[in-house]
């Protein structure tokens, strides 16, 4: 994922919507930039031991999946994802296995595949997956507002650990670095 600014302060309500989670995303891997892959996968907080770096790059990975492919776009699921009816909750955090280049760049490509699928839909467009069929859909513009509070809170945290993992803090150029 490339670095991107603030949308334009006058922009329209897509450009907001779709340039405020860019945003945020491209935060996740700035955040990781420089890790080694212990730090990566350090477990820091004793009551969330999934909670490494790894593993919310992971976790909002496969929110991204769920959101736009299970839940707006009604994919069905077949097995693809980390969770099962008996299996944990968190599922998708445990990646002590996985490389953190390897979870950054599906990240990235989850997160492209979020704006191919969404590129053509209306705000308006209600999600067709398992909340549909319950009578619960949500609109576009709902997810992507939850969307932005999902990575922006994330992101909190990578705040967080990266602080406790080696002091350091803000939302630095990954140029600086690197």
């Amino acid at each position: 994922m490339t670095e991107v600014t603030r949308p334009p302060l006058t922009s329209d309500e897509r450009t907001q919507l779709t340039g405020w989670l860019d945003l945020q995303r491209s935060f996740v891997r700035m955040k990781c930039a420089g890790l080694t892959e212990e730090d990566a996968h350090r477990k820091l907080l004793t009551t969330s031991p999934l909670m490494t770096m790894a593993g919310l790059v992971a976790h909002l990975r496969w929110n991204e999946y769920s959101w736009f492919q299970l839940n707006l776009m009604g994919v069905p699921s077949t097995g693809q994802t980390p969770w099962t009816d008996d299996g944990h909750p968190d599922a998708e955090m445990f990646v002590d296995d996985i490389p953190v280049a390897q979870l950054l760049d599906e990240y990235d490509a989850e997160c492209a595949r979020s704006n191919e699928t969404i590129a053509g839909l209306s705000l308006d467009t209600v999600e067709k997956g398992p909340y549909a069929e319950q009578g619960e859909a949500a609109s576009l513009r709902y997810i992507l507002c939850h969307m932005i509070e999902e990575t922006a809170r994330h992101v909190g945290h990578m705040d967080i650990i990266r602080e406790l993992l080696d002091g350091r803090v803000g939302y630095t150029k990954m140029a600086d670095l690197e």
